[in-house]
C-alpha cells in the first residue's frame, strides 16, 4: 500500500489500487468534523472500498458520529465496500445507543495482512474561530 502525501495531523490516508485506508485520530468533535468533512467526502467519492480506522481517536460526540454515518451511507449507496474499525468500548456504546450498528457496521481490527497507517503521535485539536488555547 502507498502512503498518500497529506499534512493533516488528524487524518493518515493509505490506498491499494481502489482500497483505501483513513486512519483519524485526536477529538472527533464539531471542530475536527468541519475540517476533516472535504477530505472523507472527496476519499468516499473516489475510493472503490473504503476502511475507517478510528482506534486513535481520544474522543467522539455526535457530530463525529454523524459524518461517519454520513460516510457509511454514501459507500452503502453506491454499493462499494464500507469498513469501520473500532476497538474502544465507549465508542462501540455510542454507536449502539444512537442505533447506528446497522451502518456503521464496527470491527475490531483490520483485515489480516493490512497494517493501519501510522498516524505519529496524537495532535492538538484545531482551535475553532475564537477559541483559545491554553499556554503551558
Amino acid at each position: 500500500m502507498q502512503l498518500i502525501p497529506r499534512h493533516d495531523p488528524y487524518l493518515v490516508v493509505r490506498s491499494d489500487g481502489g482500497h483505501t485506508i483513513a486512519a483519524l485520530q485526536g477529538e472527533l468533535d464539531l471542530v475536527l468534523v468541519r475540517h476533516l468533512r472535504p477530505e472523507l467526502d472527496a476519499l468516499v467519492r473516489e475510493s472503490d472500498a473504503l476502511t475507517v480506522d478510528i482506534r486513535g481517536l481520544a474522543f467522539c460526540d455526535a457530530t463525529g458520529l454523524g459524518l461517519l454515518a454520513h460516510c457509511a451511507g454514501r459507500m452503502h449507496r453506491r454499493g462499494a465496500p464500507w469498513r469501520l474499525v473500532c476497538d474502544q468500548p465507549w465508542i462501540l456504546r455510542l454507536i449502539r445507543l444512537t442505533e447506528l450498528g446497522d451502518l456503521l457496521r464496527p470491527e475490531a481490527g483490520l483485515p489480516d495482512g493490512v497494517g493501519p497507517p501510522h498516524p505519529g503521535p496524537a495532535a492538538p485539536r484545531p482551535s475553532a474561530p475564537g477559541e483559545t488555547s491554553p499556554v503551558s
